[in-house]
């Protein structure tokens, strides 16, 4: 029998409710802002609130304009296509076996605690430099992909989630006759779509937002990944190329502050499209159900 709600719990409800969507705005807020500010002029910054004051997009222009940044955001798209399913297949591949127990894997202990020391410790930034350069990998793409090659934070996590799965799925596949790569294949992996989309998330913003390794291990400009590359126009705020006249005309239009939000909302306008689809598998139990007793 379904009672009719009392006072306080529809006081609840709306307390609830409008605490969620104050918190929620003041998440976006701050991302308006920076728009705002942004597509307004550098003479109306400070005057820029959650609306743009004296329109133009001379940032965008002046950030989009120059001739190396189709080259740097292929190289970011380039890195993105292949850093993220290479870092995917080696976080895959080293927590299946690492979430066996003991008897299935006698030497589990060891490479588990041998990963928890590299979160720990690591050689420093010099003997990382020595070990790219020495092996031929600078100023190509791998040396922005093989030395993070296995994300040993993503590791753990998904360790842990294969090993929350019901062992019951494992016994009666494997009295079915199937190996451990149909184990993982067709009964984990597909299980773990709410763990292997946030992990995916997480890599891929890493690999979109990462600016100082390419400004360690590449040479050339024209190599530079897309953040590497907006950085230098937001720190160094070249305006060599641009005529006398010009100057003077870009002067009050464009700033460092208009420039720097223009460059922060397009190194988040590509995560901000990519969560959307993403977001469903996070709020998806897909293991619920799946065992019957």
């Amino acid at each position: 029998m379904v009672q009719d709600r009392t006072m306080i719990g529809r006081t609840f409800d709306l307390l609830n409710y409008a605490f969620l969507i104050g918190l929620s705005l003041l998440c976006i807020f701050p991302l308006i802002h920076v728009l705002a500010i942004s597509f307004s002029s550098s003479l109306s910054v400070g005057e820029v609130v959650l609306w743009p004051v004296d329109f133009t997009a001379d940032a965008y222009r002046f950030v989009l304009g120059k001739p190396d940044f189709l080259t740097s955001l292929g190289v970011t798209l380039q890195r993105v296509a292949i850093g993220v399913p290479f870092n995917m297949a080696m976080v895959v591949l080293l927590a299946y076996p690492l979430s066996r127990d003991n008897k299935a894997f006698r030497s589990r202990t060891f490479y588990a605690w041998f990963l928890v020391f590299t979160i720990l410790f690591n050689g420093g930034l010099v003997p990382n430099y020595m070990a790219v350069r020495y092996t031929g990998l600078l100023d190509s793409i791998w040396a922005l992909i093989l030395p993070k090659a296995v994300p040993v934070f993503n590791v753990v996590l998904l360790l842990n989630f294969f090993r929350n799965l019901p062992k019951e799925l494992d016994e009666a596949a494997l009295m079915d006759g199937a190996g451990h790569w149909n184990i993982l294949t067709r009964i984990y992996l597909p299980l773990s779509l709410p763990a292997l989309a946030t992990i995916t998330l997480f890599t891929t913003v890493g690999h979109w937002n990462a600016w100082f390794d390419g400004m360690l291990y590449m040479n050339s400009p024209g190599h530079f990944p897309l953040q590497t590359y907006l950085r230098t126009i937001v720190i160094d705020l070249d305006f060599t190329s641009l005529g006398s006249e010009d100057i003077l005309n870009q002067m009050d239009r464009i700033s460092e502050r208009t420039t720097r939000a223009a460059q922060i909302f397009l190194g988040a306008l590509p995560v901000l499209v990519v969560y959307p689809f993403l977001q469903r598998y996070f709020m998806k139990g897909i293991v619920l159900g799946s065992v019957k007793g």
